[in-house]
């Protein structure tokens, strides 16, 4: 990833029923208003409309109400409903995580019998859905971080609630998993190598708070990684106060590394950064701890920086033979080349025994997955991108996935949606060269991020992080990653740092993001 311009240089789907609002008065709330556009007798169509009047991104939203007995929903739309009894809850899909200051959303139902009124006990997250909270209840309480984690159990804290508090209760989804007094709580019975993700409300005599933020977590004691190692973050041990790999996995359930940046040490020698070795170091040990954790990683060579194999391998055999010598050292299932250096990136001839060195190593190694990393514009790959998607189909290479990376490329104030431009620019290519569909191309595809303030100063938010997590998930994309977990702590000042991302952020919070894909 842009690893030496740091000092190292480092949906629109459904977006229909999103409509956006002028500027919000300061005090405004935000509400859930009640219509029912038709009623025939035997039943009715409800519809509400959620207005987020606040000055802020309001994460995730759940509409509950009562209906009387005898009363049912019989279908809904562009919401996710549960049922408890007579209690019926419509939760934002994953699709539409946030609802940004002034925003409104819509979703509707149908329901039976007909000649209805209104719903019962309207909630909004917890608050009156007419708008200004329950009078008296608390305050919302701190996003919750992820402090341990067991075969069965996760650990979670988070800061205190303003007002009074009589105690604090720990939801997943729209179920309570605990009550506690204080502001800890561990959540057991849980299944090994499972992940949960949760939310904390505080509540007194008044009512409950609003929902936190949410924070992911999973159980150890997993016999094998999760598959494919599809959320794999890069960790980079050359710079940025490199953190203890087995506390990330502890904190935020993360299974996979991408482990930055295999070179030339010399030749077609590879080495870490060019001058490591691939055993007896630094970086061998930190692997075996990962694995010892019951995790793994998947390298990548290249980035922007240093002298890389391509041009150095006379052939695409060396070159495949350089590759062969990493996949041994630590018995891989996959490897990353991270192709973005105009050495190797815009040069056809290192392009192609790139390409032809990966089909050796398909060859030589069945079930090893292989992944190219690249740039890209707003709109998708470049000519050289879109040449090296060509190519690699021309010679048969049989990549795995093509992993764009959506930062350092003007992408302006909304990195939300210049990341899905560039992601279905992606697909395009890949359609246009392979002739998949949609699904089979969104399989093969990869997006690799960077957390915070990108080098051009383009904010990569949490909340937008989450957003494209969904937007990924949702598709079936093959791989989620950002540039780096050195980053991912929060830090003040702002600008492009090696240690942290540059904004106010918690300490992991883009793994514990990245763990839930």
């Amino acid at each position: 990833m842009r690893y030496i311009r740091l000092c190292v240089a480092a949906m629109v789907a459904a977006a229909a029923v999103l409509v956006l609002t002028g500027t919000p008065a300061l005090a405004a709330p935000a509400t859930a208003v009640f219509t029912k556009p038709q009623d025939w007798g035997s039943g009715f169509e409800g519809k509400y409309t959620i207005t987020n009047g606040t000055t802020t991104t309001m994460n995730g939203w759940t509409v509950a109400f009562d209906l009387p007995s005898g009363y049912q929903v019989t279908t809904a739309w562009d919401a996710v409903m549960t049922r408890n009894g007579q209690r019926f809850s419509f939760t934002n899909p994953s699709w539409a995580p946030t609802l940004a200051p002034g925003a409104s959303v819509s979703f509707g139902f149908n329901g039976s019998p007909g000649n209805f009124g209104t719903p019962a006990n309207c909630t909004l997250n917890g608050a009156p859905c007419s708008g200004g909270g329950t009078p008296g209840a608390p305050g919302t309480p701190g996003t919750p971080v992820v402090t341990a984690t067991g075969n069965s159990s996760i650990s979670l804290s988070w800061t205190a609630s303003s007002g009074t508090v009589t105690g604090y209760r720990v939801y997943e989804g729209t179920t309570l998993r605990a009550t506690v007094t204080g502001t800890t709580a561990t959540i057991g019975s849980l299944g090994t190598c499972t992940t949960h993700t949760y939310t904390v409300r505080a509540y007194n005599s008044a009512g409950e708070s609003p929902a936190s933020g949410t924070v992911t977590g999973t159980t150890t004691g997993c016999t094998n990684p999760q598959p494919g190692g599809k959320g794999a973050p890069y960790l980079y041990l050359g710079w940025g106060n490199p953190p203890s790999p087995v506390t990330v996995m502890n904190a935020t359930g993360v299974k996979w590394f991408t482990m930055a940046f295999i070179l030339s040490g010399g030749g077609c020698t590879p080495a870490w950064d060019g001058q490591r070795p691939l055993q007896g170091g630094v970086d061998a040990s930190t692997i075996a701890q990962i694995k010892a954790a019951g995790g793994d990683i998947v390298p990548s060579f290249g980035g922007w920086s240093g002298n890389k194999l391509g041009p150095n391998c006379s052939s695409a055999q060396a070159l495949a033979g350089a590759y062969q010598q990493v996949i041994n050292a630590y018995n891989l299932k996959m490897i990353d080349i991270d192709i973005e250096n105009t050495d190797e990136f815009e040069n056809e001839a290192v392009q192609d025994r790139v390409l032809n060195a990966l089909k050796i190593v398909k060859q030589n190694n069945p079930g090893i997955k292989t992944i190219i990393t690249f740039g890209t514009t707003t709109s998708g790959p470049s000519w050289w991108g879109t040449r090296l998607i060509n190519q690699s189909a021309a010679l048969g290479a049989n990549i795995d996935v093509y992993t764009i990376m959506p930062f350092d490329f003007g992408g302006g104030a909304n990195m939300y949606q210049s990341t899905v431009n560039a992601a279905e620019g992606l697909k395009s290519a890949l359609k246009t060269a392979f002739g998949w569909s949609d699904a089979t191309a969104y399989a093969h595809m990869g997006i690799s991020g960077m957390n915070g303030l990108s080098d051009q100063q383009e904010l990569t938010s949490p909340a937008t992080w989450t957003q494209i997590r969904d937007w990924a998930k949702a598709r079936g994309l093959a791989r989620l990653a950002f540039w780096s977990v050195n980053r991912d702590r929060g830090c003040a000042g702002g600008g492009v740092q090696a240690a942290c991302s540059g904004i106010s952020q918690n300490d992991w919070q883009f793994t514990s993001i990245t763990a839930g894909f």
